[in-house]
């Protein structure tokens, strides 16, 4: 045991606050865009389909690059790509912020999703080397706390910024803050974040990421921008193909597994019943939550014609019911009810869909923030019983030895629902804005469209409570502090990430 176990390094809790300010930055990121669609669309012009890709493009590019940005840090070291990463992230942030019309501004959001796929993984990988295994519960616990001040803040900052239009800049300054932010983790993640490898590092696997980024594409490219092409036949043609070419990736990976044992996908995993059902589980509730978070905020601004600021205000109860359910869920309910607190969760959050279509419906364009309170407070406490337990009941049955890949998958299906459910809102909500008859007033089409997209929401939070069957009943909690094998143990940590 090398001594720094026995005496850490004071610098470790300014390396914690460095890593973990970074990922502040991509979780708070990923919710301060949607509260300035509005605004993005007005000044740029964009359409709808291009808003769905400021949003679905980054989440596109970071599920692909996450297994990838995770394994090169194990090979190339961790500080070095975290310093990588928050260098592109930064400079993306910069481009997103100066996009001057919206085709730029997808092209710099892929950018930064892709850069985001490097810095995020390396986060988790950097605290597990940096502390030593009887300080890693609070360290975690502390990213917890995170995570849910990510959510709280997004909304508020994007809003905020939006409504205050700096220096005439409108919702450009919701990119261009992360300039200062990310100079200085660059700076002082130079000086205090240590270097870490793995100790058996896999190899890289370009052919399977390109394989995989292709169908992928191939999939979700004809669902976003279909609509506004008119449903074309070369659509319908491009979603065909992707099949054969996502088998072809399934094929390859299944040989490479064979010649040198570093797959990008361990398909091994799948046959694990638990894991497979874990892994639709996420799929789902991504493309549940990718549909709900875009056209809310939609439905609040261009719909009722809320300001920024009112509509990010109205979100705060769902972002603290999620933050309070998840810290219960992990603390109380999992060890006592196991895999029912998942089957509760995707239920109330059902419930919660439910009472909010039928508020929004009776409403109409009349509803006032305090009348969404109670749905959004039984959403947000839906979800937080989903989101904080699932990965540690998904990996209850997976083998310790493939406990990185399977965490790592998990959380890059996350992604890739997320980035499947903004596609599936051309058919959910924007579809139906543009059959709505023409009407003096926009309102009344985007509560309908509102309201529509909610059942597609309540059928997705459905079958996560179908799927969660396949999980164990009682699954056993894995600690952070749990000793694994080096090289699980040092894949593990970016899935925690997301």
């Amino acid at each position: 045991m090398p001594p720094a176990q026995n005496a850490p390094d004071r610098r470790r809790w300014a390396a914690l606050a460095v890593v973990m300010t970074a990922s502040l930055m991509d979780l708070v990121d990923v919710t301060i865009v949607n509260i300035a669609m509005p605004d993005i669309q007005r000044d740029t012009g964009a359409s709808f389909s291009a808003l769905q890709w400021v949003t679905a493009g980054y989440a596109l590019a970071f599920a692909v690059g996450l297994i990838t940005g995770g394994r090169l840090g194990d090979i190339h070291g961790r500080k070095r790509l975290f310093l990588l990463g928050i260098t592109g992230f930064t400079l993306a942030s910069a481009l997103c912020g100066l996009a001057p019309d919206p085709q730029f501004l997808v092209a710099a959001r892929i950018l930064q999703g892709g850069t985001a796929a490097l810095m995020v993984p390396q986060v988790l990988s950097i605290i597990h080397a940096t502390f030593p295994a009887e300080e890693r519960g609070k360290v975690f616990g502390m990213f917890g706390a995170m995570v849910g001040l990510g959510a709280i803040l997004g909304p508020l900052l994007g809003a905020l910024l939006t409504e205050w239009d700096l220096f005439g800049l409108g919702w450009r300054p919701i990119f261009l803050v992360n300039l200062p932010i990310g100079v200085a983790g660059l700076l002082l993640g130079a000086r205090y974040v240590d270097e870490s490898r793995a100790p058996r590092a896999l190899r890289l696997d370009p052919v399977g990421m390109l394989l995989g980024a292709a169908g992928l594409l191939m999939l979700l490219y004809p669902l976003t921008q279909g609509r506004e092409s008119g449903w074309p036949l070369w659509g319908d043609v491009t979603m065909v193909l992707s099949i054969p070419v996502l088998l072809l990736f399934v094929a390859y990976e299944r040989a490479k597994s064979r010649r040198d044992g570093s797959p990008l996908v361990e398909l091994s995993l799948f046959r694990v019943r638990s894991f497979a059902g874990g892994i639709g589980v996420q799929l789902c509730f991504g493309v549940a939550t990718g549909i709900f978070f875009l056209v809310w905020t939609l439905y609040m601004q261009l719909g009722l014609g809320w300001s920024p600021l009112r509509a990010g205000l109205t979100g705060v109860p769902f972002s603290i019911a999620v933050s309070v359910a998840a810290g219960l869920s992990v603390q109380k309910l999992v060890p006592r009810f196991g895999r029912k607190v998942l089957q509760t969760g995707a239920l109330v959050m059902a419930a919660g869909t439910l009472l909010y279509l039928a508020e929004a419906e009776h409403f109409g364009t009349g509803i006032q923030s305090w009348q969404m309170t109670l749905p959004l407070v039984v959403m947000g406490a839906g979800m937080g019983l989903i989101v904080a337990p699932l990965t540690d009941a998904v990996l209850s049955e997976v083998p310790r030895e493939h406990s990185g890949s399977a965490s790592g998958l998990i959380n890059t299906t996350g992604q890739l629902g997320m980035a499947l459910g903004l596609g599936l809102s051309s058919v959910a909500f924007f579809s139906v804005v543009d059959d709505a008859a023409p009407a003096p007033s926009p309102g009344p089409v985007f509560v309908h469209a509102f309201t529509h997209s909610l059942w597609w929401v309540t059928v997705g939070l459905l079958a996560v409570f179908a799927l969660v069957f396949a999980l164990p009943g009682r699954a056993a909690q894995r600690s952070a502090v749990e000793p694994v094998e080096p090289a699980a143990a040092e894949e593990k940590e970016p899935a925690l990430v997301g």
